[in-house]
């Protein structure tokens, strides 16, 4: 049980490096918040698939009790991470794909400090030195050969989706304890299935109402809205299990590796050239992991 949060975790950041690998291709025709729909839109199916595994595979006989406190979090977790993909796919379309990951990456210093400061959760001297390295491997990754082009606009992109992010990630751990009841997967199969059905409810209203011409383009691009959904479901279970075993802080921190992915991603699958700044950012990265680990 100790090691399985970063097993989570890894397969997490590896599924969500190819998300955001889509949904750059993505966001090429379709616009930000369609492509933000991309992730939700086949994911409610996998989802209660997953969950109804679950009980067939470990059956559970106490009742699920959804309190009020629960639903709360799940809609504000799941507002959050609509407006924070939007964010990112707006870097997308600002900087290049590792640079925006980069950007995106500020959620694990952000969450240590909303965590702390207000759900009374604490970190490690060892945890914290991880976290903080970390957040210097963000700030060389988002540098890179472009320093001179990094405009304040999106730098507040950057930080905003970084920050929305946290706020999910930090909501999406408390909904999970609001189910104590139940054992950490399952409890993490509710939650998942909660807020992207929320959200794909959301967004289908949205863009329904006010922009139909964006449905129709993600038809037109079927296949990769199903990898991009596919992967985001498989990220999502990642992330949910992790954060119902360990703080938000550890885990997102860990979750850096998901930036060694993503350069791989940029180097060989978008033909970006990469900086020297990558990769003295991306050995800091592993430092932090390891730090987190051993914390």
């Amino acid at each position: 049980m100790a090691f399985t949060w970063i097993l989570f975790t890894i397969m997490a950041a590896f599924m969500q490096a190819w998300r955001n690998a889509f949904q750059k291709q993505l966001s090429t025709t379709v616009d930000a918040y369609g492509t933000t729909l991309a992730r939700f839109i086949f994911a409610p199916i996998f989802a209660f698939s997953y969950l109804a595994f679950l009980y067939l595979h470990q059956p559970v006989t106490v009742q699920v009790h959804f309190s009020n406190t629960f639903w709360l979090y799940v809609v504000v977790a799941g507002i959050s991470q609509i407006f924070a993909t939007a964010l990112m796919v707006k870097l997308f379309q600002q900087k290049n794909y590792a640079i925006g990951i980069g950007l995106a990456k500020s959620e694990a210093i952000l969450a240590a400090l909303i965590a702390v400061a207000f759900l009374q959760e604490h970190l490690t001297t060892w945890g914290w030195v991880g976290v903080m390295i970390g957040a210097v491997a963000v700030f060389l990754l988002s540098k890179g050969r472009h320093s001179t082009q990094l405009s304040f606009n999106t730098l507040m992109i950057g930080l905003g989706s970084g920050l929305c992010f946290a706020i999910t990630s930090l909501l999406v751990r408390e909904a999970s304890l609001e189910l104590s009841m139940l054992p950490f997967l399952h409890r993490a199969g509710w939650v998942l299935c909660s807020l992207i059905s929320f959200q794909c409810i959301v967004l289908l209203l949205y863009l329904g109402i006010f922009s139909r011409q964006t449905l129709y383009k993600m038809w037109q691009r079927l296949g990769l809205t199903f990898r991009v959904s596919v992967c985001s479901f498989l990220a999502s279970v990642g992330w949910f299990s992790a954060m119902s075993m360990q703080t938000v802080a550890i885990v997102k921190t860990l979750g850096q590796v998901e930036i060694l992915f993503s350069l791989l991603i940029s180097a060989f699958f978008f033909k970006e050239k990469l900086a020297k700044t990558d990769h003295l950012g991306l050995w800091l990265v592993i430092v932090a992991a390891i730090m987190v680990i051993w914390a």
